[in-house]
């Protein structure tokens, strides 16, 4: 058991460096207003997460919160029916008491919407956390007020997972028991035979409800002999113990048939059996652990339900998402013949339960009550020994797990994180089934995937909503004729259709498209819709295989026409379409190479071509390379033809040419049959070196430009000029104009001192370079005489009497107003004049060391 776990740890720490591996890209990606999508959105109403669609398959019935509504399944615009379900105040005021916000999570928001009858819906809502069920009469569309509890039907929360259906008027859900959300439950609330889970870790530990649906007993009895229900969850895992919670896919298991136990297991489920499911790419060691939606498919030609889920990694850092088919008779395998798993105690070990190899009782524990039972006089499982029910209470998780088809994922996609999964399953021209996969994202994108010799191929991708937001719910409408895929958001409802074959605007890209439902109609010249009853069933062009070669030749190929100026540049447009295509110009059938200043790319479509010459005419084509499996297909998306114009020049000769010399020749913008030629050059005076001048001709009349064809070697420019105009010239006029005015107004305020410290600075620094003074200290002695010395003390030494100093608020402020201040020199010489006792001080720098290791005299 240790080689598992060591795998699945080992997948979970590879999920970051093995995700691009693994990422096909949509073919083509159409935006919220390239396509036309019908949507409904009720002013004041949110969550629309829950649909149903009628028997007859024309009224979309939609649960939001607070309403209910009826749309026509044709057009979800067009609104039928509402009914309101709205919350009383003094219930919102409880919900507020116990924590709850009012605004958001005191309300009612509809979660079960079931068929009861043909003329009755079952509604269940959260209401201010009471859950409650009620009746809607679809004659009035109004509730019929048969409140009944929905505790056990629908959960408290609206955040809270949950799931349920409706079989033959009982209805199977699986949501939390209690207001906390800590007692999982699968119930069936039955007027009769009510049963449950056993609340213990081993059956349901910490689930997460994503679908239920009920699998019919085979007419040819080879099956279990009764109807299934079937619970798709992700739960913590009991056989394994780690620090963090490993989640695990499920699929339980419980027969309608099912009674509970006489003594054992008394209103309790006696079948409930549970298993894992594996979505995995072995050579990658990617596991994806995490269920997000599951889809059962049940088609024409198809001898058994197969189930589609959509998966996600645990620890899923990079949005990696992953698809998953099973059938349904893989998941009986291991409910019926598969072995079971006890629990342990394993001292040092994270497993906790192992493979039970003991006796297992008779009848088989957590099998349906079937023929030969019946046979046995097991009529019911109330006739069940207390062994096998003790057995099947101890033991509901089965060893085995359920692998997918082909023991690997369906599709797995990088950079998103997929939520829903609807299929439809259609046939190609040739009569070859297809199961198309819908698969709505959490950025509110709808992915169209088919696989294609064992290869995902993503059709396109459509952008359901203006605003990223994701997808709650998909519901598919498979009505033969009219195919819509409906989308629930918080938002609104959003109708698209199965495909958009009309965008196709030629053979190739209706045929590279690889979507089973369009074809290239060469009647009609458009791409057009195989499941409509209105399209054509004759003469159509599909290729699954993408080739490209029964494509009809064009014998006529469009062109956009281009005149400019020589010298100038030229912008070219191509605009594929296709995510998965290469785009190659071609310049008179050769390719070039976007490399240098003569050629530039703009998005890696458009092409730009400088400095215009007359070697620059001609036919440009955008050819689009798709590469396949196995081989690469080439087709043209656009043409252009280039003429570029010289100016014209004034001649040497004194005589002015005529007027018609002047005129430049218009090349036609019609399409030209066959292989296209060069496009004609226009020759005249104003050629120059290019051409000899024309020579004089005795007549009255004007000379004509004379047209000469493939005559004009191509002359390419080397040198890319970039200022040819005098606009340019003036534009770098004005800039060093400008760049010379700012310099000096910078240096004039540097030396006016106007600028931060920084400057002043260096501007000192400039300036006492350029003047070095002579060493004098006068200036030094005159700060010390200043610090030590006050004012006045020379004339009180001589017996002078002071002068009163002026009160100007600073202390040391000289008395400069009666007279003149003395100079440096002046005062060092009356220092010089004073005996030597009378002088105020005398100054002898000696150092002396305090510490005590200082030499003493």
């Amino acid at each position: 058991m240790c080689a598992p776990v060591g795998g699945l740890l080992a997948a979970l720490a590879m999920v970051l460096g093995m995700a691009v591996a693994f990422a096909p890209k949509p073919r083509i990606t159409w935006e919220h207003r390239e396509v036309h999508l019908e949507k409904f959105h009720e002013p004041g109403i949110f969550n629309y997460s829950v649909l149903l669609l009628s028997e007859d398959k024309t009224t979309l019935y939609v649960g939001a919160r607070e309403a209910v509504f009826a749309l026509s399944a044709h057009n979800v615009s067009e609104k039928q029916h509402e009914a309101y379900w709205k919350v009383s105040e003094d219930k919102k005021a409880k919900c507020a008491e116990k924590g709850k916000s009012r605004q958001t999570e005191c309300l009612n928001y509809i979660r079960v919407l079931q068929p009861l009858g043909p003329g009755a819906l079952y509604v269940c809502g959260t209401n201010a956390f009471q859950p409650a069920c009620d009746h809607l009469d679809l004659t009035s569309f109004r509730f019929l007020g048969r409140r009944e509890d929905g505790k056990g039907r629908c959960p408290f929360d609206p955040a809270q997972s949950y799931t349920s259906v409706m079989v033959d008027g009982e209805l199977y859900s699986g949501t939390s028991y209690n207001f906390l959300g800590s007692e999982p439950i699968i119930s069936r609330n039955s007027s009769h035979s009510p049963l449950r889970t056993e609340y213990a870790i081993p059956w349901l530990n910490e689930p997460s409800f994503v679908f239920a649906d009920v699998m019919r007993e085979r007419p040819d009895g080879l099956d279990s002999g009764d109807d299934r229900v079937y619970f798709f969850f992700t739960e913590v895992s009991v056989e394994y113990e780690f620090v963090f919670k490993l989640m695990i896919p499920r699929v339980a298991r419980v027969c309608k048939g099912d009674q509970g136990g006489l003594r054992t297991l008394q209103k309790k489920w006696t079948s409930f059996l549970k298993a894992r499911l594996i979505c995995s790419r072995p050579d990658s060691n990617l596991v994806f652990n995490v269920l997000q939606d599951v889809f059962v498919l049940r088609a024409e030609g198809l001898k058994e339900p197969v189930i589609y889920g959509v998966f996600t990694p645990q620890l899923n850092n990079v949005g990696l998402s992953a698809v998953c088919a099973y059938h349904l008779s893989a998941a009986e395998e291991v409910f019926s013949r598969g072995k079971y798993m006890q629990s342990t105690t394993v001292e040092q070990s994270h497993t906790k339960w192992v493979r039970y190899n003991g006796a297992v009782p008779t009848p088989r524990p957590g099998a349906c009550i079937t023929r030969e039972a019946r046979a046995a006089n097991l009529s019911s499982s109330l006739s069940l020994p207390d062994k096998t029910l003790q057995f099947v209470k101890d033991h509901p998780l089965m060893d085995s797990s359920v692998t997918p088809i082909d023991n690997r994922p369906r599709l797995i996609r990088s950079d998103v994180n997929y939520t829903q999964v609807v299929v439809d399953r259609t046939w190609a021209l040739d009569g070859t089934p297809y199961d198309v996969m819908f698969v709505g994202t959490d950025q509110g994108t709808l992915h169209k995937a088919v696989s294609l010799e064992n290869e995902a191929h993503i059709i396109e991708e459509t952008r359901l909503f203006q605003d990223l937001e994701p997808v709650q719910t998909l519901l598919l409408n498979s009505q033969k004729g009219r195919k819509f895929v409906y989308a629930g958001s918080s938002s609104g409802v959003v109708q698209a259709p199965v495909a958009f074959c009309e965008k196709h605007a030629t053979c190739e890209d209706c045929v590279l498209a690889r979507d089973p439902y369009c074809a290239w109609s060469p009647a009609s010249q458009a791409c057009v819709a195989l499941h409509l009853p209105d399209s054509p069933s004759r003469d159509l062009i599909q290729r699954m295989s993408g080739d490209t070669a029964g494509c009809p030749n064009k014998t006529k190929e469009s062109f956009r026409q281009h005149f400019f100026k020589h010298g100038g540049t030229a912008e070219l447009k191509c605009s594929p379409k296709s995510n998965l295509a290469r785009v190659v110009w071609t310049f008179q059938n050769n390719e070039l190479k976007a490399e240098g200043p003569k050629y530039s790319l703009v998005g890696r479509k458009d092409l730009l071509v400088f400095n215009l010459s007359e070697g620059d005419s001609g036919v440009y084509r955008c050819l689009l390379e798709e590469r396949l499996r196995n081989r690469t297909v080439l087709h043209v998306a656009a043409r252009h033809v280039l003429e570029v114009r010289v100016p014209p020049r004034t001649p040497a000769a004194p005589t002015t040419p005529a007027e018609g010399d002047r005129t430049p020749l218009r090349v036609s913008a019609e399409p030209t049959p066959g292989p296209p030629a060069q496009t004609p050059v226009v020759l005249g005076p104003a050629l120059g070196a290019m051409a000899p001048p024309p020579s004089p001709t005795p007549s009255s009349t004007p000379c004509k430009p004379k047209t000469v064809v493939n005559t004009v070697p191509q002359v390419h420019s080397e040198k890319t000029v970039y200022l040819k105009s005098s606009d340019n010239r003036l534009l770098m006029v004005l800039f060093l104009l400008c760049f010379v005015l700012c310099l000096g107004l910078l240096s004039y305020n540097c030396y006016k001192g106007y600028l931060p410290g920084q400057c002043l600075k260096f501007r000192s620094a400039v300036l006492l370079a350029k003047k070095q003074p002579a060493a004098d200290f006068s200036e030094f002695e005159q700060s010390v005489k200043e610090t030590l010395v006050e004012q006045g003390s020379f004339s009180q030494q001589n017996g002078a009497q002071p002068r009163p100093a002026l009160d100007t608020g600073y202390e040391t402020e000289q008395d400069t107003t009666a007279s003149r201040a003395p100079t440096d020199r002046e005062d060092s010489q009356r220092l010089d004049d004073l005996p030597g006792r009378d002088r105020p001080f005398d100054v002898k720098c000696e150092l002396k060391y305090a510490d005590s290791d200082a030499d003493v005299d």
